[in-house]
Protein backbone atom coordinates (compact mmCIF):
# COMPACT_ATOMS: atom_id res chain seq x y z
CA UNK A 1 0.00 0.00 0.00
CA UNK A 2 1.14 3.16 -0.85
CA UNK A 3 0.76 5.91 2.19
CA UNK A 4 0.57 9.66 1.66
CA UNK A 5 2.38 12.34 3.87
CA UNK A 6 -1.30 13.15 5.20
CA UNK A 7 -1.62 9.16 5.95
CA UNK A 8 1.62 9.32 7.58
CA UNK A 9 1.08 12.41 9.97
CA UNK A 10 -2.31 10.30 11.05
CA UNK A 11 -0.34 7.20 11.49
CA UNK A 12 1.88 9.19 13.71
CA UNK A 13 -0.91 11.15 15.78
CA UNK A 14 -1.98 7.94 16.75
CA UNK A 15 0.98 6.00 17.47
CA UNK A 16 0.35 3.48 14.62
CA UNK A 17 3.53 2.10 13.20
CA UNK A 18 2.91 1.51 9.35
CA UNK A 19 3.26 -2.45 10.16
CA UNK A 20 0.48 -2.48 12.28
CA UNK A 21 -1.17 -1.22 9.59
CA UNK A 22 0.01 -3.77 7.44
CA UNK A 23 -0.90 -6.45 9.50
CA UNK A 24 -4.19 -5.05 9.62
CA UNK A 25 -5.32 -4.88 6.10
CA UNK A 26 -3.82 -8.53 6.08
CA UNK A 27 -6.53 -9.65 8.98
CA UNK A 28 -9.61 -8.36 6.52
CA UNK A 29 -7.64 -10.20 3.35
CA UNK A 30 -7.11 -13.43 5.42
CA UNK A 31 -10.08 -13.14 7.94
CA UNK A 32 -9.77 -15.35 11.57
CA UNK A 33 -9.74 -18.82 12.01
CA UNK A 34 -12.31 -19.67 14.32
CA UNK A 35 -10.81 -21.40 18.21
CA UNK A 36 -11.18 -25.07 17.94
CA UNK A 37 -13.32 -26.05 20.97
CA UNK A 38 -13.17 -29.92 22.34
CA UNK A 39 -15.51 -29.61 25.03
CA UNK A 40 -17.64 -27.81 27.38
CA UNK A 41 -17.16 -26.43 30.89
CA UNK A 42 -19.01 -27.85 33.61
CA UNK A 43 -19.23 -28.39 37.08
CA UNK A 44 -18.08 -32.34 36.34
CA UNK A 45 -14.60 -30.67 34.08
CA UNK A 46 -13.69 -27.24 33.91
CA UNK A 47 -16.13 -25.27 36.29
CA UNK A 48 -15.51 -24.60 40.34
CA UNK A 49 -18.90 -25.52 42.21
CA UNK A 50 -17.98 -24.08 45.80
CA UNK A 51 -19.95 -25.51 48.92
CA UNK A 52 -20.89 -23.62 51.91
CA UNK A 53 -17.59 -24.64 53.30
CA UNK A 54 -15.56 -23.89 50.87
CA UNK A 55 -17.05 -20.12 49.99
CA UNK A 56 -16.38 -19.74 53.57
CA UNK A 57 -12.85 -20.33 53.67
CA UNK A 58 -12.29 -18.93 50.39
CA UNK A 59 -13.71 -15.11 51.83
CA UNK A 60 -11.25 -15.75 55.30
CA UNK A 61 -8.13 -15.89 52.76
CA UNK A 62 -9.59 -12.72 51.21
CA UNK A 63 -10.27 -11.03 54.66
CA UNK A 64 -6.43 -12.00 55.16
CA UNK A 65 -5.27 -10.76 51.92
CA UNK A 66 -7.15 -7.28 52.59
CA UNK A 67 -5.65 -7.06 56.46
CA UNK A 68 -2.06 -6.92 54.44
CA UNK A 69 -2.54 -3.97 52.40
CA UNK A 70 -2.37 -4.46 49.17
CA UNK A 71 -3.48 -2.52 46.50
CA UNK A 72 -6.81 -3.77 45.29
CA UNK A 73 -8.93 -2.43 42.16
CA UNK A 74 -12.00 -2.51 40.67
CA UNK A 75 -11.85 -2.03 36.51
CA UNK A 76 -15.24 -1.18 35.26
CA UNK A 77 -15.65 -0.71 31.40
CA UNK A 78 -17.82 2.56 31.30
CA UNK A 79 -17.77 3.20 27.71
CA UNK A 80 -20.70 2.51 26.66
CA UNK A 81 -23.76 4.78 25.96
CA UNK A 82 -27.18 4.94 27.31
CA UNK A 83 -28.54 5.45 23.89
CA UNK A 84 -28.41 1.99 23.68
CA UNK A 85 -30.82 1.28 26.63
CA UNK A 86 -33.16 3.58 25.11
CA UNK A 87 -33.65 2.39 21.63
CA UNK A 88 -37.52 1.49 21.96
CA UNK A 89 -38.22 5.08 22.98
CA UNK A 90 -36.44 6.58 19.96
CA UNK A 91 -38.26 4.25 17.50
CA UNK A 92 -41.54 5.36 19.70
CA UNK A 93 -40.34 9.15 19.02
CA UNK A 94 -39.54 8.33 15.01
CA UNK A 95 -43.17 6.52 14.63
CA UNK A 96 -46.19 8.07 13.09
CA UNK A 97 -48.40 7.63 15.57
CA UNK A 98 -48.71 9.28 18.86
CA UNK A 99 -49.55 6.50 21.62
CA UNK A 100 -47.58 3.20 22.27
CA UNK A 101 -48.39 0.43 20.88
CA UNK A 102 -45.77 -2.39 21.36
CA UNK A 103 -45.36 -4.51 24.39
CA UNK A 104 -41.95 -2.13 25.16
CA UNK A 105 -43.46 1.13 25.26
CA UNK A 106 -46.25 0.34 26.87
CA UNK A 107 -44.96 -1.28 29.67
CA UNK A 108 -42.37 1.97 29.81
CA UNK A 109 -45.11 4.11 30.34
CA UNK A 110 -47.83 1.95 32.64
CA UNK A 111 -45.06 1.34 34.68
CA UNK A 112 -43.05 4.67 34.41
CA UNK A 113 -43.46 5.67 38.41
CA UNK A 114 -40.71 2.65 39.02
CA UNK A 115 -37.81 3.81 37.53
CA UNK A 116 -35.18 5.65 39.81
CA UNK A 117 -35.53 8.72 37.57
CA UNK A 118 -39.07 9.34 37.81
CA UNK A 119 -38.53 12.46 40.47
CA UNK A 120 -36.24 14.09 37.85
CA UNK A 121 -38.29 13.45 34.81
CA UNK A 122 -41.60 14.48 36.59
CA UNK A 123 -39.40 17.87 37.03
CA UNK A 124 -38.20 18.33 34.06
CA UNK A 125 -41.72 18.02 32.57
CA UNK A 126 -43.00 20.77 34.17
CA UNK A 127 -40.17 22.97 33.71
CA UNK A 128 -40.62 22.04 29.82
CA UNK A 129 -44.19 21.09 29.06
CA UNK A 130 -45.86 23.11 32.13
CA UNK A 131 -47.62 19.86 32.56
CA UNK A 132 -46.68 16.42 35.32
CA UNK A 133 -46.42 12.96 33.68
CA UNK A 134 -49.72 12.35 35.13
CA UNK A 135 -51.46 15.05 33.43
CA UNK A 136 -49.22 13.96 29.73
CA UNK A 137 -50.17 10.89 29.71
CA UNK A 138 -53.87 11.51 30.71
CA UNK A 139 -53.61 14.09 27.50
CA UNK A 140 -51.93 11.14 25.31
CA UNK A 141 -48.49 13.13 25.08
CA UNK A 142 -46.53 10.52 25.50
CA UNK A 143 -43.98 11.38 23.14
CA UNK A 144 -43.67 14.66 25.35
CA UNK A 145 -42.29 12.59 28.23
CA UNK A 146 -40.01 10.42 25.99
CA UNK A 147 -38.90 13.67 24.78
CA UNK A 148 -37.78 15.65 27.64
CA UNK A 149 -35.93 12.20 29.01
CA UNK A 150 -33.97 11.78 26.07
CA UNK A 151 -33.16 15.03 24.00
CA UNK A 152 -30.88 18.05 24.61
CA UNK A 153 -34.03 20.23 25.75
CA UNK A 154 -34.79 17.65 28.67
CA UNK A 155 -32.80 15.61 30.57
CA UNK A 156 -30.49 14.30 27.89
CA UNK A 157 -29.92 11.30 28.80
CA UNK A 158 -29.60 10.01 25.72
CA UNK A 159 -26.52 11.53 25.38
CA UNK A 160 -25.46 10.44 28.37
CA UNK A 161 -22.74 7.29 29.44
CA UNK A 162 -24.84 4.68 30.73
CA UNK A 163 -22.92 4.86 33.73
CA UNK A 164 -24.69 8.17 35.08
CA UNK A 165 -28.12 6.86 34.61
CA UNK A 166 -29.87 6.51 38.02
CA UNK A 167 -30.85 2.67 38.26
CA UNK A 168 -31.93 2.31 41.71
CA UNK A 169 -33.89 4.46 44.26
CA UNK A 170 -32.26 4.79 48.07
CA UNK A 171 -32.93 6.71 50.79
CA UNK A 172 -31.12 9.67 50.39
CA UNK A 173 -32.28 9.66 46.70
CA UNK A 174 -31.94 7.83 43.02
CA UNK A 175 -28.41 6.48 42.63
CA UNK A 176 -26.68 6.28 39.10
CA UNK A 177 -25.27 3.01 38.25
CA UNK A 178 -21.29 4.32 39.11
CA UNK A 179 -22.26 5.42 42.39
CA UNK A 180 -23.19 1.38 42.99
CA UNK A 181 -20.03 0.49 42.06
CA UNK A 182 -18.62 2.99 44.54
CA UNK A 183 -20.60 1.39 47.17
CA UNK A 184 -19.58 -2.05 45.89
CA UNK A 185 -16.01 -1.24 46.36
CA UNK A 186 -16.71 0.15 50.09
CA UNK A 187 -17.84 -3.30 50.42
CA UNK A 188 -15.38 -6.18 49.31
CA UNK A 189 -12.19 -4.31 48.03
CA UNK A 190 -10.90 -1.78 50.73
CA UNK A 191 -8.28 -2.92 52.25
CA UNK A 192 -7.19 -2.47 56.02
CA UNK A 193 -5.77 1.50 55.68
CA UNK A 194 -9.80 1.98 54.45
CA UNK A 195 -8.13 2.62 50.45
CA UNK A 196 -10.27 1.80 47.03
CA UNK A 197 -8.97 2.06 44.12
CA UNK A 198 -11.87 2.31 41.09
CA UNK A 199 -10.83 2.74 38.03
CA UNK A 200 -13.23 3.69 35.59
CA UNK A 201 -12.37 3.44 31.34
CA UNK A 202 -14.55 5.89 29.34
CA UNK A 203 -15.18 8.12 26.14
CA UNK A 204 -13.59 10.81 25.68
CA UNK A 205 -16.71 13.11 25.71
CA UNK A 206 -17.59 11.59 29.05
CA UNK A 207 -14.55 12.10 30.77
CA UNK A 208 -15.78 15.86 32.17
CA UNK A 209 -19.43 15.02 33.34
CA UNK A 210 -17.78 11.70 34.81
CA UNK A 211 -15.27 13.36 36.98
CA UNK A 212 -18.24 15.68 38.09
CA UNK A 213 -20.19 13.06 39.55
CA UNK A 214 -17.38 11.89 41.41
CA UNK A 215 -16.60 14.88 42.90
CA UNK A 216 -20.00 15.40 43.80
CA UNK A 217 -20.97 11.55 45.21
CA UNK A 218 -17.92 10.37 46.44
CA UNK A 219 -17.60 12.31 49.59
CA UNK A 220 -21.06 11.13 50.55
CA UNK A 221 -19.90 7.73 50.27
CA UNK A 222 -16.61 8.25 51.67
CA UNK A 223 -18.51 9.61 55.11
CA UNK A 224 -21.16 6.57 55.16
CA UNK A 225 -18.53 3.63 55.14
CA UNK A 226 -15.41 5.27 56.15
CA UNK A 227 -13.27 5.02 53.55
CA UNK A 228 -11.30 6.59 51.04
CA UNK A 229 -11.32 6.27 47.11
CA UNK A 230 -8.91 6.98 44.71
CA UNK A 231 -10.90 6.79 41.59
CA UNK A 232 -9.09 6.62 38.19
CA UNK A 233 -10.53 7.17 34.66
CA UNK A 234 -8.95 6.88 31.28
CA UNK A 235 -9.95 6.46 27.51
CA UNK A 236 -9.25 3.92 24.60
CA UNK A 237 -5.59 4.55 23.32
CA UNK A 238 -5.66 5.62 19.85
CA UNK A 239 -2.50 3.75 18.78
CA UNK A 240 -5.50 0.48 19.64
CA UNK A 241 -8.39 2.26 16.76
CA UNK A 242 -8.09 -0.09 13.91
CA UNK A 243 -8.12 0.27 9.96
CA UNK A 244 -11.33 0.36 8.29
CA UNK A 245 -11.04 -1.85 5.17
CA UNK A 246 -13.73 -1.57 1.93
CA UNK A 247 -15.17 -4.38 0.83
CA UNK A 248 -12.39 -5.39 -1.43
CA UNK A 249 -9.90 -5.29 1.59
CA UNK A 250 -8.10 -1.71 0.42
CA UNK A 251 -8.17 0.81 3.14
CA UNK A 252 -11.26 2.55 3.21
CA UNK A 253 -10.95 6.74 2.74
CA UNK A 254 -13.59 9.23 3.64
CA UNK A 255 -14.75 11.80 1.45
CA UNK A 256 -11.86 13.82 2.09
CA UNK A 257 -9.60 11.21 1.27
CA UNK A 258 -8.12 10.22 4.77
CA UNK A 259 -7.83 7.02 6.14
CA UNK A 260 -10.88 5.68 8.47
CA UNK A 261 -9.89 4.38 11.70
CA UNK A 262 -12.36 2.96 14.33
CA UNK A 263 -12.42 2.08 18.27
CA UNK A 264 -10.95 -1.46 18.89
CA UNK A 265 -13.43 -2.49 20.56
CA UNK A 266 -13.14 -3.46 24.38
CA UNK A 267 -10.49 -5.73 23.43
CA UNK A 268 -8.76 -2.47 23.39
CA UNK A 269 -8.87 -2.25 26.92
CA UNK A 270 -6.35 -4.71 27.75
CA UNK A 271 -3.95 -1.46 27.11
CA UNK A 272 -5.71 0.24 29.63
CA UNK A 273 -5.73 -3.00 31.68
CA UNK A 274 -1.62 -3.04 31.59
CA UNK A 275 -1.31 0.44 32.80
CA UNK A 276 -2.95 -0.39 35.98
CA UNK A 277 -0.59 -0.93 39.08
CA UNK A 278 -2.76 -3.30 41.29
CA UNK A 279 -2.41 -6.91 42.92
CA UNK A 280 -5.41 -7.56 42.18
CA UNK A 281 -8.06 -6.46 40.23
CA UNK A 282 -11.83 -7.24 40.07
CA UNK A 283 -13.62 -6.77 36.65
CA UNK A 284 -17.15 -5.60 36.31
CA UNK A 285 -19.18 -4.39 33.86
CA UNK A 286 -20.72 -1.05 34.22
CA UNK A 287 -24.30 -2.20 34.41
CA UNK A 288 -24.02 -5.28 36.44
CA UNK A 289 -24.85 -3.37 39.76
CA UNK A 290 -27.31 -4.29 42.21
CA UNK A 291 -29.31 -2.30 45.16
CA UNK A 292 -28.48 -2.34 48.63
CA UNK A 293 -31.03 -4.99 49.86
CA UNK A 294 -29.62 -7.57 47.23
CA UNK A 295 -26.10 -6.85 47.74
CA UNK A 296 -25.00 -9.41 50.15
CA UNK A 297 -24.77 -12.73 47.65
CA UNK A 298 -22.81 -10.00 45.63
CA UNK A 299 -20.21 -9.36 47.78
CA UNK A 300 -20.06 -12.68 49.80
CA UNK A 301 -19.61 -14.20 45.91
CA UNK A 302 -16.95 -11.39 45.32
CA UNK A 303 -14.90 -12.03 48.39
CA UNK A 304 -15.18 -16.01 47.64
CA UNK A 305 -13.63 -15.72 44.00
CA UNK A 306 -10.69 -13.05 44.99
CA UNK A 307 -10.53 -16.02 47.80
CA UNK A 308 -9.41 -18.41 45.82
CA UNK A 309 -7.78 -16.64 43.21
CA UNK A 310 -5.62 -15.64 46.07
CA UNK A 311 -5.16 -19.53 47.35
CA UNK A 312 -4.52 -20.26 43.34
CA UNK A 313 -1.92 -17.33 43.17
CA UNK A 314 0.22 -18.53 46.48
CA UNK A 315 0.43 -22.39 45.18
CA UNK A 316 1.58 -21.24 41.82
CA UNK A 317 4.54 -18.89 43.22
CA UNK A 318 5.21 -21.48 45.82
CA UNK A 319 5.69 -24.10 42.46
CA UNK A 320 7.77 -21.13 40.96
CA UNK A 321 10.19 -20.64 43.79
CA UNK A 322 10.64 -24.17 43.85
CA UNK A 323 11.54 -24.49 39.86
CA UNK A 324 14.23 -21.34 40.64
CA UNK A 325 15.65 -23.07 43.41
CA UNK A 326 16.81 -26.31 41.20
CA UNK A 327 16.08 -28.36 44.40
CA UNK A 328 12.13 -30.14 43.50
CA UNK A 329 11.85 -33.94 43.00
CA UNK A 330 10.27 -36.27 40.68
CA UNK A 331 7.39 -36.42 42.70
CA UNK A 332 6.87 -32.65 43.08
CA UNK A 333 7.37 -32.64 39.45
CA UNK A 334 4.36 -35.19 39.15
CA UNK A 335 2.23 -32.50 41.57
CA UNK A 336 3.19 -29.51 39.40
CA UNK A 337 1.62 -31.41 36.42
CA UNK A 338 -1.74 -32.60 38.56
CA UNK A 339 -1.55 -28.91 39.50
CA UNK A 340 -2.06 -27.93 35.89
CA UNK A 341 -4.24 -30.57 35.02
CA UNK A 342 -6.86 -30.51 37.78
CA UNK A 343 -6.69 -27.31 39.13
CA UNK A 344 -5.81 -24.80 35.86
CA UNK A 345 -7.35 -27.61 33.67
CA UNK A 346 -4.08 -27.35 30.80
CA UNK A 347 -3.73 -30.37 28.94
CA UNK A 348 -1.03 -31.30 26.91
CA UNK A 349 -1.07 -33.95 24.52
CA UNK A 350 2.64 -34.06 23.97
CA UNK A 351 3.94 -34.06 27.76
CA UNK A 352 4.77 -37.89 27.23
CA UNK A 353 7.46 -37.05 24.99
CA UNK A 354 9.02 -34.15 26.85
CA UNK A 355 12.55 -34.27 28.48
CA UNK A 356 13.14 -33.50 32.36
CA UNK A 357 14.57 -30.15 31.14
CA UNK A 358 11.50 -29.36 28.44
CA UNK A 359 9.39 -30.94 31.07
CA UNK A 360 10.30 -28.23 33.77
CA UNK A 361 10.55 -24.91 31.13
CA UNK A 362 6.76 -26.19 30.02
CA UNK A 363 5.59 -26.05 33.86
CA UNK A 364 7.17 -22.93 34.34
CA UNK A 365 6.10 -21.25 31.03
CA UNK A 366 2.17 -22.02 31.55
CA UNK A 367 2.84 -20.50 35.53
CA UNK A 368 4.33 -17.45 34.90
CA UNK A 369 1.46 -15.71 33.35
CA UNK A 370 -1.52 -13.66 34.55
CA UNK A 371 -4.50 -15.85 36.78
CA UNK A 372 -7.89 -14.86 36.62
CA UNK A 373 -11.20 -16.67 38.43
CA UNK A 374 -14.25 -16.24 36.33
CA UNK A 375 -17.85 -16.19 37.55
CA UNK A 376 -20.28 -18.16 35.65
CA UNK A 377 -23.73 -18.66 35.75
CA UNK A 378 -26.40 -20.79 34.45
CA UNK A 379 -27.53 -19.57 30.98
CA UNK A 380 -30.44 -17.77 31.48
CA UNK A 381 -31.26 -17.02 27.57
CA UNK A 382 -28.79 -13.91 27.80
CA UNK A 383 -26.41 -12.88 24.88
CA UNK A 384 -22.42 -13.24 25.24
CA UNK A 385 -20.00 -15.94 25.48
CA UNK A 386 -19.87 -19.33 27.80
CA UNK A 387 -16.83 -21.54 28.83
CA UNK A 388 -15.02 -24.03 26.70
CA UNK A 389 -11.83 -26.41 26.68
CA UNK A 390 -10.72 -24.89 23.48
CA UNK A 391 -7.02 -25.62 21.56
CA UNK A 392 -4.32 -23.20 21.71
CA UNK A 393 -1.73 -22.30 19.17
CA UNK A 394 1.15 -24.27 21.03
CA UNK A 395 -1.21 -27.31 20.63
CA UNK A 396 -2.11 -27.28 24.51
CA UNK A 397 -6.25 -27.56 25.60
CA UNK A 398 -7.11 -24.63 28.36
CA UNK A 399 -9.82 -22.78 29.33
CA UNK A 400 -11.08 -19.94 27.65
CA UNK A 401 -14.54 -17.72 26.79
CA UNK A 402 -15.96 -17.35 23.28
CA UNK A 403 -18.74 -15.84 21.84
CA UNK A 404 -21.23 -17.22 19.55
CA UNK A 405 -19.05 -15.11 16.55
CA UNK A 406 -16.20 -16.93 17.13
CA UNK A 407 -17.71 -20.63 17.02
CA UNK A 408 -18.08 -22.38 13.43
CA UNK A 409 -21.43 -22.56 12.85
CA UNK A 410 -21.15 -24.32 9.87
CA UNK A 411 -19.15 -27.18 11.43
CA UNK A 412 -21.95 -29.44 13.48
CA UNK A 413 -20.11 -30.38 15.94
CA UNK A 414 -18.60 -27.38 16.76
CA UNK A 415 -22.31 -26.05 16.67
CA UNK A 416 -23.69 -28.52 18.86
CA UNK A 417 -20.84 -27.49 21.85
CA UNK A 418 -21.88 -24.15 21.85
CA UNK A 419 -25.97 -25.23 22.18
CA UNK A 420 -24.60 -27.49 24.81
CA UNK A 421 -23.20 -24.95 26.80
CA UNK A 422 -25.49 -24.55 30.03
CA UNK A 423 -23.20 -21.91 30.93
CA UNK A 424 -22.85 -18.10 30.42
CA UNK A 425 -20.25 -15.05 30.93
CA UNK A 426 -21.71 -12.40 33.29
CA UNK A 427 -17.94 -10.86 33.22
CA UNK A 428 -17.17 -11.60 36.98
CA UNK A 429 -13.62 -11.42 36.91
CA UNK A 430 -10.94 -11.24 39.37
CA UNK A 431 -7.35 -10.74 38.35
CA UNK A 432 -3.92 -11.25 39.52
CA UNK A 433 -1.16 -9.35 37.26
CA UNK A 434 1.83 -9.90 38.50
CA UNK A 435 4.63 -12.23 39.17
CA UNK A 436 6.14 -14.00 42.11
CA UNK A 437 8.75 -11.47 42.32
CA UNK A 438 6.00 -8.52 42.58
CA UNK A 439 6.62 -7.22 38.61
CA UNK A 440 3.61 -6.74 36.76
CA UNK A 441 2.76 -8.67 33.37
CA UNK A 442 3.32 -6.86 30.38
CA UNK A 443 -0.43 -8.01 29.35
CA UNK A 444 -0.06 -7.44 25.60
CA UNK A 445 2.18 -10.77 25.59
CA UNK A 446 -0.77 -13.02 26.22
CA UNK A 447 -3.03 -11.65 23.50
CA UNK A 448 -4.35 -14.20 20.95
CA UNK A 449 -4.09 -12.13 17.67
CA UNK A 450 -5.80 -14.84 15.93
CA UNK A 451 -8.82 -14.28 17.66
CA UNK A 452 -10.24 -10.63 16.78
CA UNK A 453 -13.43 -10.13 14.70
CA UNK A 454 -14.49 -8.53 11.26
CA UNK A 455 -17.81 -7.23 11.05
CA UNK A 456 -19.44 -4.75 8.46
CA UNK A 457 -20.20 -1.49 8.74
CA UNK A 458 -21.41 1.84 6.72
CA UNK A 459 -20.04 5.20 6.82
CA UNK A 460 -21.79 7.85 4.69
CA UNK A 461 -23.79 5.34 2.91
CA UNK A 462 -21.03 3.49 1.91
CA UNK A 463 -20.44 -0.26 2.48
CA UNK A 464 -16.99 -1.25 4.96
CA UNK A 465 -15.09 -3.87 7.32
CA UNK A 466 -14.29 -2.89 10.85
CA UNK A 467 -12.07 -4.73 12.82
CA UNK A 468 -12.51 -5.86 16.38
CA UNK A 469 -9.55 -6.63 18.54
CA UNK A 470 -9.53 -10.09 20.73
CA UNK A 471 -12.06 -9.30 23.12
CA UNK A 472 -10.98 -8.91 26.39
CA UNK A 473 -12.05 -11.21 28.66
CA UNK A 474 -11.95 -13.24 24.82
CA UNK A 475 -8.40 -13.27 23.16
CA UNK A 476 -6.90 -10.96 24.72
CA UNK A 477 -6.73 -13.10 28.05
CA UNK A 478 -6.51 -16.00 25.67
CA UNK A 479 -2.85 -17.05 27.16
CA UNK A 480 -3.77 -16.00 30.70
CA UNK A 481 -4.29 -18.94 33.67
CA UNK A 482 -7.96 -19.65 34.10
CA UNK A 483 -9.87 -20.68 36.89
CA UNK A 484 -14.33 -20.94 35.80
CA UNK A 485 -16.50 -20.75 39.27
CA UNK A 486 -20.40 -21.16 39.52
CA UNK A 487 -21.57 -18.40 40.83
CA UNK A 488 -25.45 -17.88 41.75
CA UNK A 489 -27.36 -16.22 38.86
CA UNK A 490 -28.79 -13.25 42.00
CA UNK A 491 -25.45 -12.19 41.79
CA UNK A 492 -25.97 -11.18 37.76
CA UNK A 493 -28.02 -8.04 36.96
CA UNK A 494 -27.34 -6.33 33.62
CA UNK A 495 -29.39 -3.50 32.13
CA UNK A 496 -29.49 -3.83 28.31
CA UNK A 497 -32.54 -2.03 27.75
CA UNK A 498 -34.64 0.73 30.06
CA UNK A 499 -37.22 -1.53 30.82
CA UNK A 500 -34.49 -4.13 32.36
CA UNK A 501 -35.08 -1.97 35.59
CA UNK A 502 -38.40 -3.06 36.08
CA UNK A 503 -37.19 -6.43 36.70
CA UNK A 504 -37.33 -7.47 40.41
CA UNK A 505 -33.05 -7.95 40.84
CA UNK A 506 -33.36 -3.58 40.67
CA UNK A 507 -36.31 -2.82 42.58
Amino acid sequence: MILTMKDRHLLSEKEIPETQLEEQLACFANGFPYPKAVAIATVRKGIKNLSDEEREVCMKIWDAYLATNRTILKFVPASGAASRMFKDLYTFLDAPREEPATDTETQFFDRITHYAFYDALNRQCLATEGLDIPALIAAGRYKAIAACLLEESGLRYGALPKGLIPFHTCPEGARTAMEEHLVEGALYACNKSGEIHIHFTVRPEYRASIEQMVKEKAPFYERRYGVKYTVTLSVQSPHTDTIAATPDNEPFRDADGALLFRPGGHGALIDNLNRIDADVVFIKNIDNVAPDHLKAPVISCKKALAGMLVDIQQKIFGYLHLIESGEYTHNQIEEMIRFLQNELCIKNPEMKLLEDVELILYIKRKLMRPLRVCGMVRNAGEPGGGPFFVVNPDGTVSLQILESSQIDMTCPAQKALFEQSAYFNPVDLVCALKGPDGKKYHLPDFVDKNTGFISRKSKDGRELKALELPGLWNGAMSDWNTVFVEVPTETFHPVKTVNDLLRPQHR
